[in-house]
């Protein structure tokens, strides 16, 4: 069974390109986080700040702030929460936000909590209302009020709870309520990665992996992973496998080329869905604006999906405009397909005598 599917390819090229985590690959990705603050690649102002923020801490013998991580999805947030806890030598609950849905829920959790011990919630802008309420005084005042029976009998009996620290996990900042937020001691917003520390976080995975990978098959796997580490192992696994099934097994610059074509994975890190969002765009709609739900419909998908896995990126990389009218493509999104851009889509230049 010398060649892949190309049922399997296209699937996979489907999900290649999200930087949410499938529930497939977390077995993976916990083999591939890094233990401590020196091995996580990238981010270098967060890395910094964060080891004055713990090693203070750990100097004054008491838990640090409590700290909230934002950014967007697969840049290491839960890789952090994980590293602080084993910088401090405690052990680390997890839980997140939509776990969170009852005040009692919470307090059990807490209740339980150890001296110094560490309780990460990813997603921490998707807990419910009263749960929230009761981690305020959580967190200021290391105090749960569990209430006790129903209507004029209920009563309220504060509980003590061990000293701890919360890490909170959010890809939308905004949405956290102002309360919530100005709890924190420490706020660290998370970058996108530059394709040379995408190179770095390759070659680290590749050591792990026992994948014998090139410096230039790691630049072009880089190149396209859209600033997302996640992303990146996620294709580094994926040209594993091509090496393996119709190369000699080592990752070079023509197998990752060959490798990501199979898995439609362009030079600008667009893959089929992301090309179809954009020529459905262009082909069906003049280039917009149209709202995100007619776009999803042409393209076969949710609209979330295209809001949340596709649009973020084709932003970032100037190939679509949100407008108060709708989604609009720019002049880069028609070049891209190979057709000529309208004077009036953004980002469009008239050509010069050179030009022509």
């Amino acid at each position: 069974m010398e060649d892949m599917s190309d049922d399997l390819a296209g699937e996979w090229a489907e999900t290649q390109l999200s930087p949410l985590a499938e529930p497939a690959e977390r077995d993976d990705e916990s083999t591939l986080r890094p233990r401590d603050l020196h091995e996580f690649v990238g981010q270098p102002r967060v890395r910094e700040q964060l080891q004055l923020v713990l090693q203070g801490a750990t100097r004054r013998g008491a838990p640090p702030d409590h700290v909230l991580l934002s950014g967007p999805p697969g840049l290491g947030k839960t890789s952090l929460a994980m590293i602080i806890a084993a910088e401090l030598g405690r052990p680390i609950r997890i839980t997140s936000g939509p776990a969170l849905e009852r005040a009692g829920d919470l307090a059990a959790m807490l209740s339980n909590l150890a001296e110094g011990e560490v309780m990460f919630i990813d997603e921490i802008h998707r807990i419910a209302r009263p749960a929230e309420e009761m981690l305020y005084l959580a967190m200021e005042d290391f105090r749960v009020d569990v209430v006790v029976g129903k209507g004029p009998g209920a009563t309220s009996i504060p509980l003590e709870i061990a000293p701890f620290t919360l890490v909170g996990a959010t890809t939308r900042s905004g949405t956290l309520t102002g309360p919530l937020r100005d709890r924190f001691g420490f706020t660290a917003h998370m970058e996108f990665y530059t394709p040379e520390e995408l190179e770095q976080v390759l070659r680290r995975s590749a050591r792990i992996l026992g994948i014998e990978l090139r410096d230039d098959g790691a630049a072009e796997i880089a190149s396209r992973s859209r600033g997302t580490p996640r992303i990146a192992n996620r294709l580094l696994r994926r040209v594993r496998d091509y090496a393996e099934v119709r190369a000699d097994g080592r990752v070079d610059l023509a197998v990752a080329q060959a490798a990501l074509a199979v898995y439609d994975v362009d030079d600008l890190g667009l893959d089929r869905l992301d090309r179809a969002v954009l020529s459905a765009l262009v082909r069906s709609f003049g280039g917009g604006p149209v709202g995100v739900a007619t776009l999803a419909v042409a393209v076969g998908e949710e609209p979330t999906t295209v809001e949340e896995v596709c649009e973020p990126y084709l932003v970032r990389a100037g190939m679509l405009a949100r407008t108060p009218r709708g989604r609009v493509a720019t002049a880069l999104a028609w070049s891209h397909l190979g057709l000529t851009a309208p004077a009036d889509a953004p980002g469009w230049t008239a050509p010069t005598l050179f030009d022509e």
